[in-house]
């Protein structure tokens, strides 16, 4: 029944066993449960007998000497008998401290409705469109593509420099594929 096991993992797990339960018997720690001290003892029975703690392969690596869970139990009654504390943890997020004399806010439902409406500033109306031009406000002016005039103003227009320009008929749209054309100055171009 006794499988191979190195001497050396054998050697290892036995140590960790008879340290614990010696750190156990010194008290450093809160004492160990009837269950733990019978826990190490039947391991350590078990490696000295047979090499190793387990039987079932799927338990753990077959060639350690003590299952995945008897390792990890091992290790918590190690970290007991230290006097390290064991169990979960609740973690607290990153960042979280504890401010003293912080009081949440609490929304209060008079906040909401105001007695009298706050008086209203006298805001005048933007000047018309074509009072205001680009050049006016020192913004750079529009480039125009090569070949395109400005739209000519109407005498409307001329006449009354302080009203607005009357928006653009609609204009058609081309039916048919758009027409292809090559615009100079380019990465070809030398």
């Amino acid at each position: 029944m006794s499988r191979e096991i190195d001497e050396r993992k054998k050697r290892k797990a036995l140590r960790k066993i008879r340290k614990a339960a010696e750190l156990a018997e010194r008290g450093e720690g809160p004492p160990l449960s009837d269950w733990e001290r019978e826990f190490l003892e039947e391991v350590e029975e078990r490696i000295e007998t047979y090499g190793s703690a387990f039987a079932d392969p799927e338990k753990g690596n077959l060639d350690d000497p003590m299952s995945a869970l008897q390792s990890q139990k091992l290790k918590e009654i190690g970290k007991k008998a230290r006097g390290k504390e064991t169990g979960f943890k609740t973690r607290k997020p990153i960042g979280w401290k504890k401010k003293e004399g912080f009081t949440p806010r609490v929304r209060q439902l008079d906040e909401d409705v105001a007695e009298k409406p706050a008086p209203q500033p006298e805001t005048k109306p933007p000047p018309p469109f074509s009072v205001i031009r680009g050049s006016d406000l020192g913004a750079p002016r529009p480039k125009r593509a090569p070949g395109r005039k400005p739209p000519a103003k109407s005498a409307a227009q001329s006449k009354q420099p302080g009203s607005e320009p009357a928006p653009p008929p609609a204009a058609k749209r081309p039916t048919g594929r758009p027409a292809f054309r090559v615009i100079q100055g380019g990465k070809d171009d030398a």
